[in-house]
């Protein structure tokens, strides 16, 4: 019998859709609202988060660092409360805000906090992605697998960037840089997602057994 599990902040249309025993809550059902009580994957909105939080150097409209409508903090309130999982791009900033132990880079579970979470760093490249992707995870209340440590081999790294609009039309142009489009870099592979899965189902993974 396949475990009910709920995918937090997700596309209608994107790679949990339609799966057996995943309930989808998108931005209509707006998952901070989610009451359980089923484990969880979440996906929380990382613009606000990450190294161009404020917009980018060609925004017209200055952001505030970390406002995206309390998303985090309910998305990992949920994973504490309901057990599951979380992940958010590398070096987010949402860890020091919320007072959560950075992972090394270099792989394996840590403990983050003292609310009984977990978290380690690990490339999406190594499940399926076209660019190494290094994401962070935090985990509460199920069991933790070895994953594949460390940095993947190839790939596109997404925090190269460009300083502006110009400069990536450019460099297309060129053959200097084939992009990938918006929707590439935000979107779970579906190994991936199959993993981050099978981690709030508490099944075992490919790469191992409990790593605490």
């Amino acid at each position: 019998m396949t475990i009910k599990v709920a995918a937090l902040f997700v596309l209608p249309d994107g790679p949990y859709r339609e799966l057996a025993g995943v309930d989808i809550w998108d931005e209509k059902r707006d998952a901070r609202l989610y009451e359980g009580p089923h484990r969880v994957v979440a996906h929380p909105p990382c613009e606000r988060w990450g190294r161009y939080w404020h917009g980018g150097p060609s925004a017209k409209v200055r952001r505030n660092k970390g406002d995206d409508g309390g998303c985090f903090i309910a998305a990992l309130e949920a994973v504490r409360r309901f057990g599951g999982v979380l992940e958010h791009p590398a070096a987010s900033a949402a860890w020091r805000v919320f007072g959560l132990k950075r992972p090394p880079r270099s792989g394996g579970w840590v403990n983050a906090d003292f609310r009984g979470g977990w978290t380690c760093c690990v490339d999406q490249g190594h499940y399926g992605h076209r660019a190494q992707k290094a994401t962070w995870l935090y985990a509460a209340k199920v069991p933790l697998p070895l994953l594949k440590w460390g940095k993947s081999s190839g790939g596109i790294r997404l925090d190269d960037g460009y300083h502006s609009k110009e400069e990536r039309r450019r460099a297309t142009r060129t053959g200097i840089c084939q992009r990938l489009s918006r929707r590439q870099r935000l979107e779970t592979p579906l190994p991936f997602r199959d993993l981050l899965l099978k981690i709030a189902r508490g099944e075992a993974v490919a790469d191992g057994d409990n790593a605490k």
